[in-house]
């Protein structure tokens, strides 16, 4: 569970000084004070109020926690390629790879090495900076990792920056995959603690803490986030996002995902998250978590252009690009770059 603030007297001077830190939450449209100290004591009602800001103030300070770290108008460009579908024994109530669910996705074994350096080179030559490996493991074995750990390294030497989901790892899985030169490991928390039992039965909240904790330990990046439209409420979004920002090193990259509902899944009907709410989401992620990548990650193709141009302007600052997420739809690579030059936004 997260460290919780420290409690002062009401109206003490450090009671005073606590709530002016400068990425906690103000009356009205108050600004925070440049040079301010990031935080990793979040209680919940702390994040509540940031998500209750009125809707331009949020933004606002959203966009000066965003131009205090970042250039305003640079988006990180990743590509993500399965690298081994389906036939997951987990039961992520939002998942087509899972086996407990009766989806047309087609199973595939562990793809050969040519056929990702063939993805990773056309990803390089498209502007990607960032090639993610994802493999549907609950957790691999070791004999899959000595198949893994070539294509990380060969990947890394054509220039990119290395990602790869696949599980749970034990932290002697993790030191082998830093010293085969992977940048960074994905493993997201999906939601809160309190609503997670009703999306995932078969790891707990602290399988993924845990994971997250020997990447971290090896040395590697921390690529993690969660996904809005699951049924959770906003105070499961503020859960999500106090969890990550209490870290004790806030993760490097930060996906936010729309539910992507996909047909046999049990999330299949699930109600569209509302459009600015989800805006509302990315803004408090960069307000908590102000030097990370925040990306815009699944569910892009349900976004309108003026929904993800206002996810930009909220702090969003990385992208998946290119046609295929794992097994759902992404826009189209040309669509994307029409929308970079109607925004006025460049690749880095």
């Amino acid at each position: 569970m997260p460290i919780r603030p420290p409690v002062f007297p009401p109206g003490s001077a450090h009671a005073v000084a606590h709530r002016r830190r400068e990425d906690g939450p103000v009356s009205g449209a108050a600004a925070a004070p440049e040079g301010a100290v990031t935080r990793h004591d979040w209680g919940r009602e702390d994040v509540l109020a940031l998500f209750g800001l009125p809707f331009p103030d949020l933004l606002y300070r959203a966009q000066q926690a965003h131009r205090r770290h970042f250039d305003p108008n640079g988006v990180q460009i990743s590509t993500l390629l399965s690298i081994k579908t389906g036939a997951c024994p987990e039961d992520c109530a939002y998942c087509p790879q899972s086996a407990h669910f009766k989806t047309d996705l087609d199973v595939e074994r562990l793809l050969p090495l040519d056929a990702v350096l063939e993805a990773a080179q056309r990803a390089r030559d498209q502007g990607g900076s960032r090639f993610c490996m994802g493999a549907a493991w609950r957790s691999p074995r070791d004999k899959d990792l000595d198949k893994v750990l070539p294509m990380v390294a060969r990947v890394k030497a054509l220039g990119l920056e290395t990602c790869l989901t696949a599980g749970m790892l034990t932290a002697g899985q993790a030191d082998r995959l830093r010293e085969a030169g992977l940048d960074y490991y994905n493993h997201n928390l999906d939601t809160s603690p309190e609503f997670y039992g009703e999306i995932i039965t078969t790891r707990t909240y602290q399988d993924r803490l845990d994971t997250l904790a020997h990447v971290r330990e090896a040395g590697m990046h921390v690529c993690a986030g969660g996904i809005v439209g699951l049924g959770e409420d906003r105070g499961d979004r503020a859960g999500l996002l106090q969890q990550l920002a209490n870290l004790p090193r806030h993760p490097e990259s930060v996906p936010i995902n729309q539910l992507v509902r996909v047909e046999g899944t049990p999330l299949e009907q699930a109600e569209p998250p509302d459009a600015l709410e989800f805006v509302r989401t990315i803004a408090v992620a960069r307000l908590l978590m102000p030097a990370s990548r925040v990306r815009l990650a699944a569910g892009r193709t349900d976004m309108s252009d003026e929904l993800q141009a206002l996810c930009f302007l909220a702090g969003a600052n990385s992208i998946f690009y290119g046609e295929r997420l794992l097994t759902t739809d992404n826009p189209q690579q040309n669509h994307d770059r029409q929308l970079f030059e109607r925004l006025g936004l460049h690749p880095v």
